[in-house]
Formats: structure tokens, sequence, C-alpha cells
């Protein structure tokens, strides 16, 4: 066997460049990807908001961790992916109304026009979310490091359009997994069924439901315009957005990793807020101009006709009657 002598000088040269290629591997190996999820399409509030979030963060932690964003239900839908935190095979997840799913408490969201404005959403985030709501939502493995938006809800459908509670009787509707939005539309005497946001462009081209109830951003970039007759200006729900994590994973972190991260999600909620309110108008016009007939509706008549889903709420979700009495202070 040959043996090969080096001098002191390339001696040291050598161990300079292997001193180097462990330093960058090291470093290399410090760079933590964070998978966030959410079941938008391009263009939507969700994609914006959690592209604009990771953007931030990949600058203030640059090297240390990058957020890597998966829209259009790529890690799945809603449900899956609060279960995959809980698993901690994703690390991030925008969910909305299915949040009632896990946490009864989450109900208030789905009150009918419990919400008046955003800054009495504000009133009610600082009141009741932070001091009620999120504790319990840590309890079951999950923490919201934001309140964002998913926006105000308005009814499509085929049939004809939908001024009052009593037109929707029979309409077959898809609503989001969550009981109470199922609950209130069986109230007004519509055929609700759950159903993932990814099969619902099908579902209303097949017909096998006549209708759906989203915000402007989520039915215009899903193109359910192409597949919706009427859209009813119904605003029966104003729905958070909530950027959360699963406990399990999210403590493994260092805790200036977290800092950055939480105080970066609430940062970030100012241009969620603004980018909402501008498409809010740039989206009816757009909606209009692709062909679906607009209409108002009748608020006072849908107002009356959800005073049972307050009443069950009330009653059967345990600290749910004076969080209602709260929120509704909030906004007088």
């Amino acid at each position: 066997m040959k043996t090969f002598t080096f001098s002191a000088a390339t001696r040291r040269s050598l161990i300079a460049a292997a001193a180097a290629l462990t330093l960058h591997g090291a470093a290399f190996a410090q760079v933590v990807e964070l998978k966030l999820g959410h079941v938008g399409e391009p263009g939507s509030l969700f994609q914006l908001s959690a592209d604009e979030y990771a953007k931030r963060v990949n600058a203030k932690l640059a090297g240390k961790v990058k957020v890597v964003t998966y829209g259009s239900s790529q890690l799945g839908g809603d449900k899956e992916m609060i279960q995959k935190l809980k698993l901690g095979t994703i690390d991030m997840a925008v969910p909305s109304t299915v949040m009632t799913s896990e946490v009864d408490l989450f109900g208030i969201f789905e009150m009918p026009y419990i919400v008046k404005d955003r800054a009495h959403m504000g009133r009610i985030e600082k009141d009741v979310f932070w001091l009620s709501i999120a504790p319990e939502t840590e309890k079951k493995g999950l923490k919201v490091l934001a309140v964002w938006e998913n926006g105000y809800r308005h009814i499509t459908n085929n049939k004809k359009p939908i001024k009052g509670p009593a037109d929707l009787q029979g309409i077959k509707l898809r609503v989001p997994e969550g009981k109470w939005r199922v609950k209130m539309f069986q109230t007004y005497g519509a055929n609700p069924s759950p159903m993932k946001f990814s099969e619902l462009f099908t579902a209303l081209q097949t017909g096998v439901m006549d209708g759906q109830e989203n915000p402007f951003t989520q039915i215009y970039s899903a193109k359910l315009q192409e597949v919706q007759k009427y859209l009813s200006l119904s605003g029966h729900v104003y729905t958070p957005a909530y950027l959360t994590v699963g406990t399990r994973r999210y403590n493994t972190l260092p805790a200036d990793v977290r800092k950055v991260l939480e105080d970066t999600a609430r940062e970030t909620q100012a241009y969620v807020y603004a980018e909402a309110v501008k498409a809010e108008t740039e989206l009816l016009a757009k909606l209009k101009q692709s062909g679906m007939q607009v209409n108002e509706v009748d608020k006072e008549a849908f107002i009356n006709a959800s005073k049972p889903i307050y009443e069950e709420f009330g009653k059967e979700v345990a600290g749910a009657r004076p969080l209602i009495d709260k929120a509704v202070a909030l906004g007088k």
C-alpha cells in the first residue's frame, strides 16, 4: 500500500478545507423547513396571507427557518391538516370553520351576524378569543398564533335568488365541516351537507349540490362563478381564519424562533385585513362581470330566523352564553 506525505502547508490547507465543509454542513443542518398548508386556491385570501407570512418569516429567520406554503389542499382538507398538526407531520395550517370540531367555543363565530365589522372583530379577538378560546385550543394539542380572515360569507346557487330563509327550502347546499353551519342552514330550511372545499367545484358542476356559501375570495379564486348562477349578498357569517400549529412539533423549536413566528403572525394580520377589504369591492365587480345575477337579501328575516341557533349554542356548549353576551356587548 502506498503512503502519501504532504507538506505542512498542504496539511494546513486540507484541515482548513475540512473545517469549512463541516461548518457549512452544520449551518445547512440548522435550517428547519416548516410546512404551512391551506385549502385556498391561487389568488385566494388564504394564499395571499400564507405567502406574505412566509416571506416575512423567511426574511427574519434566514439561515434558521424556512416556511414553505402548500395551497389548494395539497396537504389535505382542513380536518386532515388538523390531525397532521397534532401528529407533527405538518407544522402549520390556516383552518377556519373546522375549528368548531376541535373546540366547541369556536362556534361563537358561527352565530349569524354576531360580528358587525372588523373593528368589532378586533374587540372580540382581544376580550373573547385570546382570553377564553385560545387556552381551550391548547388543551387539544393545537396553538393559534394569530387570528386572520376567511371573510364574510354569501350564498350562491343555481336555482333562484335567495332573498330570505324561505327561499332556501330544499336547496342542496354545501357547507364546511362544522356542525353549527349545518344547524344554521337546517334552521333556514335548506338541505346542507358538509364537504371538503377541494370537492366543491365538481359537486356544483354535476348538480350533486345546488349551491354553497363562501366569501368572495373563495368563490372567485375557485372559479365557482363558472358553475353558479345566483349570488345572494347575505353576509350571514364573518369567518376568521387561524394560523395554527401543533404543540407537539412547535414546542421543539427554539424559544427565539417561536417568538419570531408568533410576532410575525400577529403583524401579518394588518396585511390580511387590508387585502380582504380591497377584495370585497374588486371581486364583487368581477363576479357581476362574469354573469352572476346578484341580489340583496332581507337580513332582518335571516336575523329573526337565527334566534334558535343562538339558543341551542348557548344551552349546549358550556361557557358559551357569557361569551355570546360579551361579544354582542362589544358590538354596541
